[in-house]
């Protein structure tokens, strides 16, 4: 089963310094048909403007990926964690028992892009912690990297299929790639879980479905994803507990 949502039906918040794109129901966006698929909560695409962010706020029990597209997220946590977030990295954090955090755009002209994107964990009350990493682009041209995943899958992998990924407390794992012209990439699903297919830019066509930026895929009962016919894509793929 595929269901294609286009990018125009996702719900929509300008706060000024703020403007989000929300795949499911978050704060003042709510629709019952769209409250998350499997474990996947949240996939809010938001541009924050120069000078601006998000103050300091407290998260519970949630395993949080910030993946950067264009500009700078700054964060810092009760952790004692104070990074910069370029493109191309991947931020995770474990909320476990409660962490403060906040995230800012420092850059006096510049927008900060960036998908925040929440996925229940499997085990509640744990410390919480944090993880960054650099993928680059040629680890994603062509095909699908492994960019997050719990700790036994990293485990049992190569580490040339696990170098990119970030551990996640969480039944999940998420793929990064970048698809234009001939390039084409294939992954194997359980049918029994479920998959999400989170186009970020550019064209992409997933098992016969055509994607523009912002369009998604929610996926069951299938047991491959065939990704081809990209025009300077860039893509994003769950693999999901149902």
């Amino acid at each position: 089963m595929l269901s294609l949502r286009p990018s125009l039906e996702r719900g929509y918040a300008d706060h000024g310094w703020l403007r989000s794109h929300h795949s499911f129901s978050f704060a003042g966006y709510y629709d019952p048909t769209h409250m998350g698929w499997g474990n996947l909560r949240v996939i809010n695409e938001d541009r924050i403007a120069p000078g601006t962010g998000f103050g300091t706020h407290g998260h519970r029990d949630m395993e949080i990926i910030s993946y950067v597209l264009s500009g700078n997220l700054a964060h810092q946590d009760s952790m004692g964690n104070v990074k910069g977030i370029p493109p191309g990295d991947v931020q995770r954090m474990s909320a476990g028992k409660g962490v403060m955090h906040s995230e800012f755009n420092h850059a006096p002209n510049e927008t900060t892009h960036f998908l925040q994107i929440w996925i229940e964990p499997n085990v509640t009350g744990i410390p919480p912690s944090y993880e960054q990493k650099t993928v680059v682009p040629q680890d994603k041209r062509g095909q699908l990297a492994l960019v997050a995943a719990p700790a036994a899958v990293l485990a049992a992998l190569p580490p040339a299929q696990s170098r990119n990924a970030v551990t996640i407390s969480a039944d999940a794992r998420l793929y990064a790639g970048l698809f234009d012209g001939a390039e084409s990439a294939q992954l194997s699903l359980d049918p029994a879980r479920l998959a999400y297919v989170h186009l970020i830019r550019g064209r992409l066509r997933v098992n016969g479905q055509n994607l523009q930026a912002g369009d998604a895929l929610r996926v069951a009962q299938e047991p491959e994803l065939q990704l081809d016919q990209g025009q300077d894509a860039e893509v994003l793929v769950f693999d999901l507990a149902p």
